[in-house]
């Protein structure tokens, strides 16, 4: 299938994925997260491809949600329950990147915001150049953080710290990050890929039905309660979002002032 905000190279049994709107910083556009979700889907039918590796074209990973993207606003007037289904796009292509088969790495250069940083989460690992930043912004804009990505943050860092990340919406830096656990590694921005290609070609060597049984194993065991719990995370992001306070937030965010909230 040819994309046309995403970039797919295979190389032997290594493939990598890159976000190509660089002259949008890759913001997340609807587009791009349903091509998103959909080569993830793909790569389950691909035997040959045994790693795979998400980047961003450009100086960013992504900068987050397009808040630009017109068929998001297009939304803007639909009922709740369209706002619902719309709403699943982006845990649904969370999941589905984080339920692929093969070993994921992502390679973060510049900034991962918003649901940037939760595709990164979603991933096995993550290579971070040491320039990169890392955040949520979502409780700035007065939502809560959803696409069932939270309890993938809990996982890598632990509870005090992702409370810390998601609360006070602080980019993260890559030192901080790496000694969170957010991070495996750190390297110079211009050996990143290249760093990133040679951890993929050590677990290509792997027995593949071996490594990915234990991939999902492992999976299985950590987010066994995830669903269970973030289950109704949408239903809070609509309901975030119908609040004075959300207004308020956007209204600052393009100001590019403080908001000011009420509570409602």
């Amino acid at each position: 299938m040819e994309y046309k905000n995403l970039l797919v190279e295979r190389t032997g049994n290594i493939a990598v994925v890159s976000l190509n709107r660089p002259e949008k910083h890759n913001a997340l556009s609807v587009d791009l997260l349903n091509e998103i979700d959909t080569v993830a889907k793909e790569f389950n039918e691909d035997a040959q491809t045994r790693v795979v590796i998400f980047t961003g074209k450009g100086k960013n990973f992504s900068v987050g949600a397009d808040l630009t993207d017109p068929k998001k606003a297009a939304q803007a007037d639909d009922t709740l329950l369209l706002k619902f289904r719309h709403m699943k796009i982006g845990p649904r292509m969370v999941r589905s990147v984080y339920e692929m088969d093969q070993i994921t790495i992502a390679a973060v250069n510049g900034f991962a915001l918003g649901g940037a940083a939760c595709l990164a989460s979603a991933c096995d690992f993550r290579i971070g150049a040491e320039t990169c930043h890392i955040g949520y912004p979502e409780v700035n804009l007065a939502m809560n953080l959803s696409w069932a990505a939270l309890p993938l943050c809990v996982h890598l860092v632990g509870p005090a710290r992702a409370k810390r990340m998601v609360i006070l919406a602080n980019r993260e830096n890559a030192v901080t990050l790496e000694k969170w656990g957010f991070l495996d590694e750190v390297v110079p921005v211009a050996q990143l890929l290249d760093r990133v290609r040679e951890i993929a070609a050590a677990y290509a060597a792997q027995p593949p039905l071996a490594a990915q049984m234990v991939k999902r194993s492992i999976n299985a065991i950590s987010s066994a309660l995830d669903q269970a719990i973030m289950h109704m995370d949408s239903d809070q992001f609509l309901d975030a979002t119908s609040g004075e306070d959300f207004q308020e937030a956007i209204q600052a965010f393009f100001e590019k002032r403080s908001g000011v909230f009420k509570g409602n």
